[in-house]
């Protein structure tokens, strides 16, 4: 329609009437804008809080400048740009065009998600953040993703998704109710069935490819402490086709094939007797494990670890990875097993020790341990001699060695032997002085009555000290009280009189009596009883007289 010549300049009350409202109701009901729509605008002017819009219209709109800065805070536009805008409503009075670019944004996003629905297209989203059930979804409009078609399998941690970009199938859309569901694990699942397939066509066992770890078993020759040392879940390796059955779609991978096994060689590279140097990867009871190569170990078992037999713990001398190094003592390469010594790699300290004592050698230290069959007395670290209980004394009888020992005492003794292959340091006590039985003949004789201290009951008799190392045996037909409950008679450390009535020096054996040593007093007595008559040929009557008096006041 032609729009009349009209002065917009001219006064109101000179305009011609008829022809003002034709004008207004052009402007109204021009078809070529159209309220509630999406049309394209030029900038004209940027003010402080508003920016003027041209739509190509008899009118200009305006725009809040808000709706132009960025999340940098930068403005977008300039003069002259062309934009899209909404175009919500036309003042009919002042001829105002209220315009909005956020609302023209949203009818273009709904527009183009309409046409992705239409034609079975992907949407590319950012993850805005967590709400019930799963997560927001900026794609223009706010969508929703259900934690279920989040991924292949269930996230744990939805929140660390946040940010992220990615592309979305639309699996459900409503634009009246402003409803869009999204999904992520339907072009996952398309995606691995697409590289399953494809991959399917040039799968051949021994073949080595590319593939994502989903998760983690043996992947190593060697030990590891926790699968993670090696992978992640995620990354990608390579790996070696073991199995595939093609009817069941089932492939067997395995990483440790990839690389030639450490195993093969290992007689040549670790003979016995060479010295290796490892890094200790286990430490149980019984030893530490040292790994020599990826997939090599050898065992270093506790008796191998130090001369000092009083280590009863590999932790004590080493550490989980500690570099150490040892030797070779054996290998078996159908069990895959290396024994390593660590202790071969020292002076062995009883060699040392053998040199440096000799028997005969006297030597003093602490006692260490006391047992039923001797004391163990520390010589050097590691290296303790034994004091058996037969070699503490010539003649007394210990019935346990704690009666004369306690831990941490000093003791001397001689040096009796070292034996180097069973690691045994013998000495002795009673060795440190001669034998008083070579030379017991020269010193006693039978008749002789000696005084002697008990130093052990026994049901046959008592044993008395005739001298330290020398000890006598009164049976109990010898005993002047040797009836019915004879020990209570006697007590050890008490003194008794008696009268040697035997001497086996070859036996070790000296057999007394308290008996013979009474009736040898009695004699005695008899004897000064002569000797006081001055007279041999004393009346027999008064000598018993005399005697029977000597009696009786013994109260005998």
């Amino acid at each position: 329609m032609p729009m009349p010549d009209i002065d917009l300049d001219a006064p109101l009350d000179q305009l011609n009437r008829a022809d003002f409202e034709t004008f207004f109701n052009d402007f109204l009901n021009d078809k070529s804008v159209k309220e509630q729509s999406v049309v394209k605008g030029t900038v004209l002017e940027i003010g402080d809080e508003f920016v003027t819009v041209d739509v190509g219209y008899k009118a200009e709109g305006v725009i809040k400048r808000s709706e132009f800065i960025n999340e940098q805070g930068e403005l977008t536009i300039k003069p002259g740009d062309s934009i899209d805008v909404y175009l919500d409503q036309m003042g009919e009075e002042d001829g105002l065009l209220e315009l909005s670019k956020e609302k023209a944004d949203l009818m273009k996003a709904w527009e183009e998600i309409s046409k992705a629905v239409e034609r079975d297209e992907t949407v590319k989203g950012t993850i805005t953040s967590r709400v019930k059930g799963g997560l927001a979804v900026d794609i223009g409009v706010k969508a929703f993703l259900p934690g279920s078609q989040v991924d292949l399998r269930p996230v744990k941690n939805l929140d660390k998704l946040i940010g992220e970009t990615h592309e979305f199938k639309i699996i459900k859309f409503n634009k009246k109710r402003g409803n869009i569901v999204l999904s992520r694990r339907v072009l996952l699942e398309r995606e691995r069935e697409e590289k399953k397939n494809e991959t399917l066509k040039s799968l051949r066992v021994g073949a080595v490819m590319l593939g994502t770890i989903k998760n983690i078993t043996d992947m190593s020759y060697g030990r590891i402490t926790h699968p993670n040392e090696l992978f992640e879940v995620g990354a990608q390796i390579d790996v070696k086709i073991l199995r595939y059955d093609e009817e069941t779609g089932r492939v067997s991978l395995g990483h440790k094939q990839i690389k030639p096994d450490p195993w093969e060689d290992a007689e040549y590279k670790y003979p016995v007797g060479a010295i290796v140097r490892g890094r200790v990867v286990s430490l149980p009871e019984y030893g530490a494990f040292v790994e020599l190569e990826d997939g090599i170990e050898g065992l270093v078992h506790i008796s191998e670890m130090t001369w000092n037999r009083r280590v009863k713990s590999p932790s004590k001398l080493v550490n989980v990875a500690d570099i150490v190094e040892a030797k070779v003592l054996g290998i078996d390469l159908e069990n895959r097993r290396i024994s390593l010594g660590m202790r071969q790699l020292e002076q062995n300290p009883w060699e040392a020790a053998s040199e440096k004592y000799p028997p005969g050698t006297v030597v003093t230290g602490k006692v260490r341990n006391i047992t039923d069959f001797g004391i163990f007395i520390g010589i050097e670290d590691g290296i303790d001699g034994l004091v058996h209980v037969s070699d503490m004394s010539w003649g007394q009888r210990v019935r346990h060695p704690s009666e004369k020992f306690q831990k941490g005492d000093d003791v001397t003794a001689r040096v009796l032997n070292v034996d180097v292959d069973n690691e045994r340091f013998s000495l002795g006590i009673k060795q440190l002085h001669d034998d008083p039985w070579k030379s017991v003949a020269s010193r006693y004789y039978l008749g002789q009555v000696i005084a002697g201290k008990v130093v052990h009951k026994v049901d046959f008799g008592l044993f008395v000290e005739i001298e330290d190392g020398v000890e006598g045996l009164i049976h109990t037909s010898e005993l002047s009280n040797g009836g019915g409950e004879w020990q209570n008679n006697y007590k050890e450390g008490e003194s008794i009189n008696a009268e040697i009535i035997n001497i086996d020096v070859n036996d070790r054996k000296v057999s007394l009596s308290e008996k013979s040593a009474i009736d040898r007093a009695r004699g005695g007595d008899m004897r000064e009883v002569l000797r006081k008559q001055g007279d041999s040929s004393a009346k027999f009557g008064d000598i018993m007289g005399d005697l029977s008096k000597r009696i009786k006041e013994r109260g005998e």
